[in-house]
């Protein structure tokens, strides 16, 4: 019996609008795609939407930096983050941005219901001015030395060294991220929404049969909600890059109270090119589910302002949160240096992003734990389950088809048995699938894959198509394999969609989906097989691994960081300093790197030291004909690196402000090539 058709509104955590997206990101995004995609399979109606998070002093100051208006850098930033999403198959129904008109009048609309209510009240702080930029300044832009543990260059609300956590105007020798200036202290009349009157409501909304929260996920709100919950601060001043509050000029939304709302923006443009309703959705008593799919780094957002803020508002409120961990890669924090810190952009320049996706959903589950991308078993499990199982079934079996029976299935099968323990098999992969625990759904598949090809290994089919009479054999036997095969098509699709499609095309069969499950591919013509998904090797992810480091140290540093005024690094010794070997350098030939996109390659002559070749990345800044025959310097005793374009024997010296705008270095007249600087 079919399931009662469910509706469904599934999100995705807003991306920010200020960096690309990386694969740790691409957990969740993954995870809610698979869901989506095996509701819809079931016959539920699900409306699947996101949108940038385009708000806040990070996007203006990034804005600022490139020398672009934040509405065109925002517009940037969406699409190079729809090409990612539609490259590793994240497929939405709409995408949208949170500055857009649809997202400023709900959120009017959504802030004047809560004034209304009295859920707002104001109240003057002291908060960080910038004196040079004449800017308020978020916590995080103010930098300075941990009043718990003395360690330099910290946050202004914690310390990466020790943990503590504290206020600005407690950070010895601050300064501003933005200018360098020692930022003053000013007071400034914030609007807070009083998140402890709504406590007794998310309690309730925490406590409903109908709201479905991970038992972790429960426990941590539990532990917050055992305490008065303090008045959420709303409001930011100018300049800033939001939606002006209505009734205070000069006070801006802060960003956290529009990015939520931005998801029923995004639906209400995507009813408006539906001829829907969004009020039928968002309505205290929609019957609509409501489904948020996001890290655990924003439970609180999503567990207590959020439903607080729309409870407040009169609105419905969350059906479930799904939260997922962080991604290490290799057993750690993605890093820079080692190249496991992977752009999607860049991961899909070398590897086929859906086996990404299968490599996630074989470790989701649905529990907050943290996951591991380990790069040699990424190669080893998607070679051994997608191509040595799933796939191998259909090479195994569909040249005799071709061959010797014209390309069409047999009129009855081998072993119906066979069949039928797959299918047996659905009702709990169903299960997994909806509970969004695709690694058991996963295991179940591939030892269903096992018992195919360990059925195909016993009788042979190899065998039978060199005897005489035993055609009817082949012909059936080959036909339940394909079958078979057709059925974990049908399983995997949710996770594999666009592999699924070519192994349905292959199968000739429009059908395909879950509600099919009980269908037979019997006298039924197949197109000739091509290979559906090739091996992975490891120099393949040795290439991405490189790419990913070159594509990191080619880019400027973020907003977030000084641009001017640098504090003085960590005090060394003349030992320290004796260590780098600076050497004038004569650079022969520049030349732009075939296939990257900010390296240039220079030939230098370092006198003594013979010729060097380095892979800079200057390509934004300089032409290689403007190059060629001048004299920079060079850091000479820098290790070779192995990267992706060949080997970088060293590096040129270059200053900048972090803004993507290097300027090489140049001696005065009269120095030579290999000469040290002293």
């Amino acid at each position: 019996m079919a399931p009662a058709q469910r509706e469904i509104f599934v999100t995705n955590a807003l991306p920010y609008a200020n960096g690309p997206i990386h694969v740790g990101h691409l957990v969740g995004y993954v995870q809610a795609d698979i869901w989506v995609r095996f509701q819809r399979s079931r016959g539920h109606r699900v409306h699947y939407v996101c949108a940038d998070d385009a708000h806040g002093t990070p996007i203006m100051l990034a804005a600022e930096k490139a020398g672009v208006s934040p509405e065109a850098f925002i517009k940037e930033m969406q699409a190079e983050h729809e090409a990612d999403f539609t490259a590793f198959g994240v497929a939405f129904d709409h995408y949208h941005s949170t500055h857009s008109d649809e997202n400023r009048t709900l959120s009017t609309r959504i802030y004047a219901a809560l004034r209304d209510a009295g859920l707002i009240e104001t109240r003057t702080i002291e908060q960080a001015f910038d004196p040079q930029k004449h800017m308020f300044l978020p916590d995080r832009y103010v930098r300075g030395t941990c009043p718990r543990c003395g360690t330099a260059d910290q946050y202004g609300d914690n310390c990466e060294a020790c943990g503590a956590t504290y206020t600005p105007e407690e950070l010895r020798n601050p300064t501003s991220a933005v200018s360098g200036a020692t930022p003053e202290w000013r007071p400034s009349e914030h609007y807070f929404f009083r998140l402890a009157a709504m406590q007794q409501a998310i309690a309730r909304w925490m406590d409903a049969p109908e709201t479905h929260l991970q038992p972790a996920v429960r426990a941590k709100l539990g532990e917050w909600m055992n305490e008065e919950l303090r008045a959420w601060d709303i409001s930011r001043d100018a300049p800033y890059f939001g939606f002006e509050i209505p009734d205070a000029p000069g006070k801006y939304f802060y960003v956290w109270l529009d990015a939520p709302i931005g998801y029923f923006a995004s639906l209400q443009a995507l009813c408006a090119r539906r001829g829907d309703d969004l009020e039928r959705f968002i309505r205290a008593d929609s019957p609509v589910e409501m489904w948020h799919f996001i890290g655990k780094d924003i439970v609180n957002f999503h567990g207590l302002f959020w439903p607080a803020m729309l409870e407040g508002a009169g609105m419905r409120t969350p059906t479930a949160l799904n939260v997922n961990g962080y991604l290490t890669v290799n057993g750690a924090k993605m890093s820079k240096s080692r190249g496991t810190f992977i752009r999607a952009a860049t991961w899909r320049r070398h590897v086929e992003p859906e086996l990404l996706r299968y490599y996630f959903a074989a470790k989701l589950s649905d529990s907050v734990e943290d996951l591991d991308l380990n790069l040699e078993d990424f190669v080893a499990r998607v070679n051994s389950d997608l191509v040595g199982k799933y796939v191998n079934i259909a090479a195994r079996c569909s040249g005799f088809i071709q061959k010797r029976f014209d390309g069409r299935l047999a009129t009855d099968m081998h072993d119906p048995a066979l069949i039928a323990r797959l299918r047996a098999e659905a009702g709990t992969i169903a299960e997994c699938f909806e509970a969004r625990n695709t690694s058991a759904a996963v295991r179940r598949i591939m030892a269903l894959a096992d018992e195919v090809n360990e059925a195909i290994q016993q009788i042979a089919p190899w065998q039978i198509a060199k005897q005489e009479g035993r055609e009817a054999l082949l012909h059936a036997s080959c036909t339940t394999f394909l079958n078979a095969f057709r059925l974990l098509t049908i399983f995997l699709a949710p996770i594999v969609p666009a592999l699924a499609a070519r192994a349905r095309a292959f199968l000739g069969d429009e059908i395909g989906g879950w509600d099919a499950i009980d269908r037979d591919l019997l006298d039924h013509t197949i197109q000739p097989y091509t290979p559906l998904l090739t091996r992975v090797d490891s120099p393949t992810i040795s290439a991405m691994t490189d790419d990913a480091r070159a594509d990191l140290e080619a880019t400027p540093a973020p907003a977030a960081t000084p641009q001017k005024g640098e504090p003085q690094a960590e005090t060394i010794d003349i030992k320290d300093f004796g260590k780098v070997d600076l050497r004038i350098a004569r650079i022969v030939r520049a030349e732009a790197v075939e296939g990257a996109d900010k390296l240039l390659r220079l030939t230098l002559d370092v006198g003594v030291l013979g010729e060097r070749q380095i892979l800079a990345g200057i390509k934004a800044a300089y032409a290689p004909e403007d190059l060629e025959g001048r004299l920079t310097v060079v850091v000479a005793n820098l290790a070779p690196r192995k990267m992706r374009f060949g080997v970088s024997e060293g590096m040129v010296a270059a200053a900048s402000f972090g803004d993507g705008k290097p300027f090489l270095l140049s001696p005065d007249s009269g120095a030579e090539p290999g000469m040290r600087l002293a």
